[in-house]
């Protein structure tokens, strides 16, 4: 039975690989085999020469000595120019000179000429020991690539063959062993054939073995980094929940000692027992978040839902965070649909709306959602303190907290984070402007979602947990050329938002 040479299970990236690898075993063995195939030319004209006509004798030398030569300039060009290439170039150079290998077979065949039925039974032995050993040789030299190896033992025999047919076929009456000569000469060519193909499958399988090896290898060295990633990512969020919760949990329990001693004091205290509690609260929210996604068990609910009613919905739930602090909150959506799951989408836009808020002291927030030609969009406008382009694609990372940022200190580096991984799933690209000290835009493009990609790209939540940069490729940071902005956009690109612009119904004001 005929074995496989190619493994039903191997995938194309695999098996291009291992054509590479067995063209390269092939030209590192012919260099060190072609001197003995140059000695064996001296041996024949030893074994012929007073047997064969001298000239044809030299003639054919000659022409063996040229295809040696041109087989050895193949294999020095090969080693200047293709030895370092990839698998597709490897092969390209062989459909280029292969033929190299059967034009050389092919003038040893025409040795036959020379001694076929012409030289002594003696001479004629040394001459076809010769031959088959030249072709036993060769599936052991050639095996590597299958296509040179057989068109390397087609020429051989087919020459060899043909010559013998036309010296049995010459007016002489043929004889019975001659006949037997040409079949035992066709069955030694097809054991040597299926001999070449067993070693080719050999070697193949030792490179499947060798690549598969080196993916597993690959994939342990891989699995080993994620592995200490994660022991570092479990470090950093221990260390930062430890702090971040510890303070409002202490606050916590200062206000109850303080209420149970005082308890007249409950107008006093009870807001900030609210306060503390409130920020416990957003940092268990932000945990189960993180938790969710990195689980890959995210629950997606795509549905065909009302931008405006969303962005309405936001401002009743956030107006009052920014009245607190003396923050103007203006929306400013119109009528249409968007395909997304409301309740992620809710969770993207509020953050942004969160963070908008707690970096503004003075200013304001606006919230637009405007059709262009690319789709809906919603952007977030602050006056705030702004984000230096230097940090603009480090925000993204979890726990990640711009030095010296003004109200990091009651954050948890956890909000973007979350608003790129869930942009990410829901196919929304995230757009950041911003420019310190002048304020930020946040552009969130709701393209259509498709539930299928969507759920795709949760499950693969925790490798790109594994890779960082990965985890911001839904984010993308404009510009922040004033100029550019000023010519496209008109009026000054980085003013603050002044009450006017804020109470406007327009589109929102050309910042930066």
């Amino acid at each position: 039975m005929k074995p496989d040479t190619t493994p039903p299970n191997a995938t194309p990236a695999e098996s291009q690989w291992v054509d590479g690898e067995l063209v390269r075993s092939l030209m590192r063995t012919q260099r060190t085999t072609q001197p003995l195939g140059l000695a064996l030319i001296p041996i024949f004209l030893a074994v012929l020469w007073n047997d064969a006509s001298r000239a044809a004798l030299l003639l054919w030398a000659a022409a063996t000595v040229a295809a040696a030569g041109l087989r050895l300039w193949v294999v020095r060009r090969y080693e200047r120019n293709v030895i370092h290439a990839g698998p597709e170039s490897q092969l390209a150079f062989l459909r280029e000179w292969g033929l190299a290998w059967p034009a050389s077979a092919a003038l040893w065949g025409l040795t036959t000429a020379l001694f076929f039925l012409r030289a002594p039974l003696a001479d004629q032995f040394v001459c076809w020991l010769v031959l088959a050993g030249l072709a036993m040789f060769s599936i052991n030299t050639l095996s590597s690539h299958l296509p040179t190896m057989r068109r390397y033992l087609d020429a051989l025999a087919v020459t060899s063959v043909a010559v013998m047919l036309w010296r049995i076929l010459d007016p002489l009456p043929p004889v019975a062993y001659e006949w037997w000569m040409v079949l035992l000469l066709v069955v030694f060519w097809q054991v040597l054939r299926q001999a070449g193909l067993r070693l080719h499958t050999t070697h193949r399988r030792n490179f499947e073995l060798q690549y598969r090896n080196n993916q597993l290898i690959d994939s342990l060295t891989r699995q080993t980094q994620a592995a200490l990633d994660a022991v570092e990512i479990k470090n950093r969020f221990l260390a930062s929940a430890a702090h971040d919760i510890r303070q409002p949990v202490h606050a916590l329990g200062l206000y109850a000692d303080w209420l149970g001693s005082e308890p007249e004091l409950v107008h006093d205290i009870a807001p900030k027992i609210v306060e503390s509690t409130k920020a416990v609260n957003a940092l268990f929210d932000s945990l189960f978040d993180l938790v969710r996604l990195d689980s890959g068990k995210i629950k997606l609910n795509i549905e065909e839902l009302r931008l405006d009613k969303l962005l309405h919905d936001l401002e009743l739930q956030y107006r009052p965070l920014a009245e607190a602090k003396g923050l103007q909150l203006r929306v400013h959506a119109v009528p249409g649909t968007v395909v997304s799951d409301p309740i992620l989408l809710q969770r993207i836009v509020g953050n942004l709306i969160s963070n908008a808020v707690k970096y503004t002291r003075k200013g304001g927030v606006l919230v637009a959602a405007r059709m262009t030609r690319r789709g809906p969009r919603i952007e977030i406008w602050d006056t705030g303190v702004g984000i230096a382009p230097a940090h603009q694609r480090e925000i993204f990372r979890e726990f990640f907290k711009v030095p010296g940022h003004s109200g990091t200190e009651d954050g948890f580096g956890l909000g973007l984070y979350i608003v790129a991984r869930l942009s990410h799933i829901l196919g929304h690209p995230l757009h950041l402007s911003s420019r310190p000290g002048r304020g930020s835009v946040f552009r969130l493009h709701v393209n259509p979602t498709d539930a299928n990609l969507a759920a795709s790209r949760a499950a693969a939540a925790i490798d790109l947990r594994a890779n960082q940069p990965a985890r911001v490729d839904a984010v993308a940071a404009e510009p922040v050329d004033p100029a550019s902005r000023h010519s496209r956009e008109g009026g000054n690109p980085w003013r603050p938002l002044s009450r006017p612009a804020l109470e406007s119904h327009g589109s929102p004001p050309a910042r930066g």
